[in-house]
């Protein structure tokens, strides 16, 4: 493994490896103002939720790099203390990076990138009509990080209003992930986008106490198959199968013919134990992978 210390590089070279490494992170599309009125949009991937009593939303403007000046963005919460914080779905990607063009001071980046402003009801910076969710916000604070290039600015706000386009909303009312469609920032020109086979679901331990991986079978705990998150999966749950749940299921068909397949090969016998748990691991099925890994020839 490379091993780096951030003081020995330069900082676009350490700015490269952070934004590489610590991906996908989500963009907050920022609507300000100055004391003079002018609106300024521009997006920020430093961003991410922070609290949600009090509502508390999070992004850095950071300093440029090259010449160690700040971005209107950060002047402009300075000035007027508010902001509104949009969403990105993909459908706006392209415009979202065209407003982060540096235009001079006083240009209207909702018109260089061809979106519609709205008036915001609590707040002066206007709103993003065709942004999917937009927070309306007072910043409570602006802490900077330093003084130097590529120092970030953290923008500590409040959200005081949210905008939900309906067409976002499942039937229940949720955000529907796929319908939102968020896009993320990686390194470089890299982004992301939600694919039909990018999201899956992992049970929250949060009412559930789980077994742990230490207390799996060392011969399970220690498979060439199985991977950490497998290994994760199955320490997840609170309580093995019980040894009549066991045995009944030995009496399987499926069990049956593999004891009589394997009964000279202990090896290719565990092997394939692991590679069926897997997979029934990966569809979710953590009980009937327990069942299965349990087994004896």
């Amino acid at each position: 493994m490379k091993t780096i210390y951030p003081k020995d590089l330069s900082v676009p070279e350490l700015q490269a490896i952070l934004q590489g490494a610590v991906a996908p992170r989500p963009i907050a599309f920022a609507s300000t103002i100055d004391k003079e009125g002018n609106v300024n949009l521009s997006p920020f991937s430093f961003f991410n939720l922070f609290s949600a009593n009090p509502p508390i939303l999070v992004f850095s403007p950071s300093r440029r790099v090259r010449d160690n000046t700040t971005k209107h963005t950060l002047d402009n919460v300075h000035e007027v203390p508010e902001v509104v914080i949009h969403i990105v779905g993909f459908e706006l990607v392209e415009q979202m990076s065209l407003a982060s063009t540096e235009y001079p001071k006083g240009v209207n980046e909702f018109e260089k990138a061809g979106l519609t402003g709205l008036a915001s009801d609590l707040v002066s910076p206007p709103r993003v009509k065709e942004a999917p969710v937009a927070f309306e916000c007072k910043v409570n604070e602006v802490k900077s990080l330093g003084d130097g290039g590529g120092a970030g600015n953290l923008v500590i706000c409040e959200v005081i209003k949210i905008h939900l386009s309906e067409w976002i909303l499942d039937s229940k009312g949720v955000i529907d992930p796929y319908k939102l469609d968020p896009v993320a920032r990686l390194g470089g020109n890299w982004y992301s986008k939600i694919t039909p086979d990018s999201l899956f679901q992992i049970p929250k331990p949060l009412t559930t106490l789980g077994i742990g991986v230490d207390q799996i079978p060392e011969e399970i705990r220690n498979s060439p198959v199985l991977t950490g998150n497998n290994l994760g999966r199955l320490g997840n749950v609170e309580q093995l199968p019980s040894k009549e749940e066991v045995l009944l299921f030995a009496q399987t068909e499926e069990i049956q013919e593999m004891k009589k397949r394997f009964y000279l090969d202990p090896e290719s016998w565990l092997d394939h134990l692991h590679r069926w748990a897997k997979e029934e691991l990966e569809e979710g099925n953590v009980e009937l992978a327990w069942k299965i890994l349990l087994q004896k020839l």
